[in-house]
């Protein structure tokens, strides 16, 4: 039994290769091509009665692995100097300010359309509300570099203001001036946390003679975020700050610790750090769309229910966004149509409390909308190509 299980494995990791490689010929988003896969191989095992145990309950284990490589890549990713401030500061606000006006719309709406408070509203809007940095990275690698920074930034601190939001509201039963004092306590805590625990990795990776040297890197950075979770501290800010200070050594070297790591050295180092990282978070993505794909149910899937709602709440998405770039002076295409919704959906949604479930906010729901996503965004970028290629 072994045996098949191994060749299974080794075939489909080849496969979604293939398509991550065809992606950028096709447009067609390698997440689509992922979920269908699973599903595939769902008929398969059903046609040939092979027993296979409950694979759900791993989602949440591989999707928060997956989103902690998929922002550090990010993160490594990233130029950070003055010359960069105002399109960080762009995609700062591109993320922020549609993030919030979507989900006090869709909380407000949830709220009085099924009886229940407006936190719980607001709860359940979230997942809905935040763009896929697992999704919309790598969809963007072959495009210009200024559209490719716009879209990292964006769907990074999208993800990152997205978490931070849903830990808030989840944590405080009342929103007080208590509640919104401690959130900023706990992001100081967590500023400071990750500059130390940046600057111990970075000396770690340039002090590391061993021959294993990087996966301690990484299950250190994993077992950081654990740990800051466990406190409800916004952990991913660790991750993208450590991703930016490693990826920008030259821009601090004036500071002494930063001249004690050598960084004409160390940037050798990080830059095989970072292929490692990006292997990493290509192998866990294909893990994790494929056991979510496995799980679908395809009854569910064409729940026409969910569908109407899913159409008005993707419409909603693009109508927003598109407002805010006519407003901040925006080139809208194709950044209008690269909001995907994905992994950091389906992680929310699944740690929505019991106490804060809405039924309509179900499985069928969230499927829908990551697929009618994500084909905007395909249909977005193969209808944008021309005006594309000459950013």
């Amino acid at each position: 039994m072994t045996t098949p299980i191994i060749i299974t494995f080794c075939l489909l990791i080849l496969l979604a290769y293939i398509f991550d490689l065809s992606s950028q010929k096709t447009k067609i988003p390698t997440v689509i091509l992922l979920l269908l896969l699973g599903w595939g191989i769902q008929q398969l095992t059903i046609f040939l009665k092979v027993q296979v145990p409950d694979l759900k309950p791993l989602l949440p284990l591989i999707g928060t692995i997956g989103l902690i490589l998929i922002v550090l890549e990010g993160g490594l990713e990233l130029e950070f100097n003055h010359s960069k401030l105002p399109k960080i500061k762009q995609a700062s606000l591109s993320a922020f300010i549609p993030l919030i006006v979507l989900t006090l719309i869709i909380g407000w709406g949830l709220s009085y359309f099924n009886h229940v408070s407006f936190r719980t509203g607001i709860i359940n809007a979230l997942p809905l509300s935040i763009i896929s940095s697992a999704i919309a990275i790598p969809s963007v690698q072959n495009l210009g570099k200024a559209t490719k920074e716009f879209v990292v930034y964006e769907s990074s601190l999208s993800d990152i203001f997205g978490v931070i939001l849903f830990n808030f509201f989840t944590a405080n039963e009342v929103i007080s001036l208590w509640g919104v004092g401690n959130f900023f306590i706990q992001f100081i805590i967590i500023l400071l946390i990750s500059i130390v625990a940046s600057v111990g990795l970075a000396f770690l990776i340039k002090k590391i003679n061993h021959h294993v040297k990087f996966l301690p890197i990484v299950i250190s950075i994993i077992l950081i975020y654990t740990l800051s979770k466990i406190f409800h501290l916004p952990a991913l800010i660790f991750i993208l700050i450590f991703g930016l200070l490693l990826n920008n050594l030259d821009e601090f070297k004036n500071l002494k610790f930063v001249e004690y790591l050598e960084p004409a050295k160390l940037n050798i180092e990080i830059h095989k750090f970072k292929e490692i990282v990006m292997e990493m978070a290509f192998l866990v993505r294909t893990i994790f769309f494929l056991l979510f794909g496995y799980t679908i149910n395809a009854t569910e899937l064409l729940d026409l229910n969910s569908l109407l709602l899913s159409i008005s709440i993707i419409s909603l998405i693009l109508l927003v966004r598109y407002i805010y770039f006519k407003i901040a002076h925006i080139d809208a295409s194709p950044l209008l149509y690269i909001s995907p919704r994905g992994l950091i959906t389906i992680l929310l949604f699944l740690s929505i409390p019991i106490a804060h479930q809405i039924p309509v906010i179900n499985e069928a729901l969230m499927l829908q909308i990551i697929l009618l996503s994500a084909f905007v965004m395909m249909f977005g970028l193969v209808f944008n190509t021309k005006k594309i290629e000459k950013k």
